[in-house]
């Protein structure tokens, strides 16, 4: 998912919480809450950098 409310955010959808949608980031991180109207799905080419992303971090030893 993409939060375009920040910055095109890119984030897993995690759950809803309240009026709000829970994102977390792909490498993991701390969650954020988002307005659903400013959330889409992500394009290709933003998966392929946030999975990209992950496995670097993982790489590196900051994800299990």
């Amino acid at each position: 998912m993409v939060d375009t409310g920040r910055k095109d955010r890119v984030g897993e959808f995690r759950g809803v919480a309240g009026p709000y949608w829970a994102l977390r980031p792909v490498c993991g991180g701390q969650e954020w809450e988002a307005e659903p109207e400013h959330v889409r799905l992500a394009d290709p080419i933003e998966r392929l950098r946030a999975q990209n992303a992950r496995c670097n971090a993982r790489s590196r030893g900051e994800v299990l």
